[in-house]
This record gives C-alpha cells, sequence and structure tokens, in this order.
C-alpha cells in the first residue's frame, strides 16, 4: 500500500505556482514483482540470445574460429578434424541454458527481495519519493 500526498505551493501573490506530490511506498506484493521479474527475465534472455548469435555470426564472418581452429589443430599436432565446440548450435544451447537459469533465478530473487522489503518497512519507514510540477 502506497500513500499520496499532494499539497499545492503557493507563491508569493498567493497563486499557486507548483505542486508537490510525496508518495510513501510501504509494500511490495510479492505476487506482482514476481511476475514482473520473470517478464524482464524473458526480455532479458531474448535479448542475450540475440547478442550471442550475433556476436558468434560476426566472430565467424570475420574468420576468428578458422584462425582458432587452425591454432589448435597446429599445437596439437591434429590434421583432420575441426573444434566441434565453436558450433553455432552449441552456442545456443549454452545460451538457453544460461537465460533459463538467469530467469528463474531473477524471478525467486526478485520476489525474496520483496518479502525482505516488506519486513524492513516497518524498520526503515520506506521509500519517499517527491515530485514536483513546476510552472
Amino acid at each position: 500500500m502506497s500513500t499520496l500526498n499532494v499539497n499545492p505551493v503557493e507563491g508569493s501573490d498567493g497563486v499557486s505556482v507548483s505542486r508537490q506530490a510525496r508518495l510513501h511506498l510501504t509494500r511490495l506484493d510479492p505476487w506482482s514483482v514476481a511476475k514482473a521479474a520473470f517478464m524482464f527475465g524473458i526480455t532479458l534472455a531474448g535479448v542475450i540470445m540475440v547478442a550471442s548469435v550475433a556476436l558468434w555470426l560476426i566472430l565467424s564472418a570475420s574468420g576468428v574460429f578458422d584462425a582458432l581452429t587452425s591454432i589448435f589443430r597446429d599445437a596439437g599436432g591434429n590434421t583432420n578434424g575441426g573444434i566441434s565446440f565453436l558450433s553455432l548450435g552449441r552456442l545456443v544451447g549454452l545460451t538457453m541454458l544460461i537465460s533459463a537459469a538467469e530467469i528463474v533465478l531473477l524471478t525467486v530473487l526478485s520476489s525474496i527481495f520483496a518479502v525482505l522489503y516488506n519486513l524492513s518497512v516497518g524498520f526503515t519507514g520506506g521509500i519517499e519519493v517527491t515530485l514536483t510540477d513546476r510552472a
């Protein structure tokens, strides 16, 4: 629950020049925080997926993976095969695994934060935000 107090501020001639609104954030609903964090996590996972595929495509087009394969082949003395861990399929699979863990951790930790915030509001009084309207 939050409270909102709006106080008009009067100028020297008695005319209201600006308004102030004070908002006290005294409670976070853990379920709403979990839903918002889940949606943010899905969005962030999509960004991570697109960025990692784009980075892989750029590095592949510039020949970095071919150079690494050549270095490993020369260092190991292997003349018949490449490196399979530099494939796009493995990158996408690893990125999906990391993104799934990120979604779960973000959702759970955000919900725990909301519960801890609700417990600490009695000691701290919550967060106070002052909004002003300047004319």
